[in-house]
């Protein structure tokens, strides 16, 4: 359970992974796994798909990381649109295959429903499921919550999303993820402001190297990270003169940048988004280099 686990560490790795829909791919897809247990990464993350996209491979991948890998596995959970009798059941199913880990999450409404409301099921907010998990499992679980270092896309203004989160930590929650960043100043930023406001819990940075330009342009654009101008001038610059080799090596070599930033300036540990590839935080952390 990561509530026992975090405390005892000085600086470690983390994993997030999300769960391919095709079984056909799982062999290659957990031979990068195997790849990155190299890094001896304190857990891993499996995500979550919302509406129903990918939840029961989400089950599956997190038993075998879990049992076959030998990896403290946690599981992204969203209760946008859900009763409580499905989340319970789910938490249930968590439970009988040993993980004990959960990232409270409420969710992105159903991009085929333009007509969802929020209040559409039994939570409204992440804060409504954090404390339906104390209230229901007490501390059976270690729960992390979701954390915006330049405010969540809907928020009106940061200090009043580190509002909103000082909300889940006061349901229950033991830990904070960060989204994805570029400046670390905005990381660093939102620690400050999150301790200012009596938030004490640890705080994990969420790194994602570039390794594709459309892709991370896409990414920033789905959760408002912003992408430093002379980073992205760097990257339209060698992907023009060099192609997308050209791209990977700008964006690993600004992530390594990055990660050993964090890393002296204090932070408890840092989370790959390794969107199920090894090479990008291999290379980052010195176990790999670029051919």
């Amino acid at each position: 359970m990561l509530t026992q686990l975090l405390p005892q560490q000085e600086f470690f790795i983390s994993l997030e992974f999300f769960p391919p829909k095709d079984k056909q791919t799982w062999p290659k897809f957990l031979a990068e796994v195997e790849k990155l247990k190299r890094v001896n990464p304190l857990f891993v993350s499996i995500t979550y798909g919302a509406g129903g996209s990918s939840q029961n491979n989400t089950l599956e991948v997190a038993k075998i990381l879990k049992t076959e890998y030998n990896l403290e596995t946690m599981v992204h959970l969203t209760c946008i649109g859900a009763s409580k009798q499905k989340i319970r059941s789910f938490l249930d199913d968590l439970l009988k295959i040993g993980i004990d880990n959960v990232l409270a999450l409420r969710g992105d409404p159903p991009k085929n429903n333009p007509n969802f409301a929020l209040n559409q099921g039994d939570f409204k907010y992440g804060a409504d499921l954090v404390r339906f998990i104390r209230q229901e499992y007490a501390d059976q679980f270690s729960i992390g919550v979701a954390g915006y270092p330049e405010g969540h896309i809907e928020a009106p203004s940061l200090d009043q999303d580190i509002q909103n989160l000082k909300l889940k930590i006061d349901a229950g929650a033991d830990f904070v993820l960060t989204q994805l960043f570029f400046d670390n100043t905005y990381y660093f930023t939102f620690v400050q402001k999150a301790r200012a406001l009596g938030i004490k819990v640890p705080i994990i940075p969420g790194l994602l190297p570039i390794v594709d330009l459309k892709k991370v342009e896409k990414f920033t654009s789905l959760c408002g990270a912003t992408l430093p101008e002379p980073l992205l001038n760097s990257l339209k610059q060698a992907n023009q003169t060099q192609g997308s080799k050209g791209v990977l090596e700008v964006g690993l070599d600004y992530a390594k940048k990055q990660f050993l930033d964090i890393k002296q300036k204090g932070a408890p540990g840092i989370h790959f988004y390794t969107l199920n590839q090894s090479l990008a935080t291999l290379y980052v952390l010195g176990f790999e280099k670029l051919s």
